[in-house]
């Protein structure tokens, strides 16, 4: 016993210092998030004379852009494109391919590295801030719901909207019939991000929150990927109304849910690849189509 109580004393500081060492270095690890938030630059302000958006046709011109989020590293190169206001485009492609980037550069999460982007035949950059993001609506794949009733969540950002607002744009999202069964209704609370609910339904709230928004454009952002099928189709019967006479970019990976799109761009590497409606690509036999056939071919394997 003496022997054993011994050894436990010797091997006891040596137990200890790798315990410190590895308390060290997750100390280390989180220092360094720390400093990177310090460091990282603010967002820039608006340029001297930036003006209001106003009311926006939603024109968009995107003209020899590149970007990349490390230098030499670049994710965009040379996208010259033009979308008509009040027309639906589809973007998809290869993940990594600079789907979501491109719509970062819409809502000026980024600003272009070289090229330009034109909103009604005007720099971006000409537009406040403010005014720009407030035209858009987002709708993310990854949900942000708050420990709120269910109407401060539709609401968010539109605190003035009254009942009967919230209630039609739940309705027009299909969430309607499943708030109603919530204990509370509409005055429901969720907890944190919403862990009472299915993604789907996450899902359909934000889509109802877009829709209460009177934005001049839209971005769906993979915003039916965590519903089913049947949800699927009630939302894009929903977004066919909320889209008309809106500049709407949707990407997807499901490329059934792009079919109706007035134009669809294939991102390859960074560039253009092919673009058109959904029977112009297929005729093509490019792209477009080898994605289409493997991915209807592959859900029946």
């Amino acid at each position: 016993t003496s022997f054993l109580l011994y050894v436990r004393q010797f091997t006891r500081p040596f137990v200890d210092i790798a315990n410190i060492y590895n308390n060290f270095q997750t100390a280390v690890a989180g220092a360094e998030r720390v400093f990177e938030i310090l460091d990282e630059a603010p967002e820039p302000p608006d340029r001297e004379g930036a003006v209001p958006a106003g009311h926006l046709r939603g024109e968009i011109e995107l003209c020899q852009v590149e970007f990349g989020y490390l230098p030499n590293q670049p994710v965009l190169k040379g996208i010259s494109v033009k979308i008509p206001a009040g027309t639906q485009a589809a973007v998809v492609g290869a993940t990594g391919c600079g789907k979501t980037t491109m719509i970062n550069l819409l809502t000026r999460f980024y600003d272009v590295s070289a090229g330009s982007i034109l909103l009604d035949g005007r720099d971006l950059r000409d537009y406040r801030m403010e005014d720009l993001r407030s035209a858009f609506g987002v709708v993310l794949q990854d949900t942000a719901l708050f420990a709120a009733s269910v109407r401060d969540n539709i609401c968010y950002g539109h605190p003035e909207s009254t009942m009967e607002q919230v209630r039609l744009a739940a309705k027009t999202a299909g969430a309607d019939s499943f708030i109603e069964r919530l204990p509370k209704g509409y005055d429901t609370v969720l907890s944190d991000n919403g862990v009472h609910i299915s993604k789907g339904q996450k899902q359909l709230l934000t889509i109802a929150r877009a829709m209460l928004s009177d934005a001049h454009m839209l971005i769906m952002d993979e915003a039916t990927s965590n519903v089913d099928t049947r949800t699927e189709m009630q939302i894009q019967k929903a977004m066919r109304s909320l889209m008309a006479e809106k500049t709407c970019f949707v990407i997807a990976h499901r490329l059934s849910t792009i079919r109706g799109a007035d134009q669809i761009l294939v991102i390859k590497d960074g560039r253009i690849a092919e673009r058109g409606n959904h029977e112009e690509l297929l005729e093509k036999k490019g792209v477009y189509y080898q994605m289409y056939h493997a991915q209807f071919e592959g859900s029946f394997t």
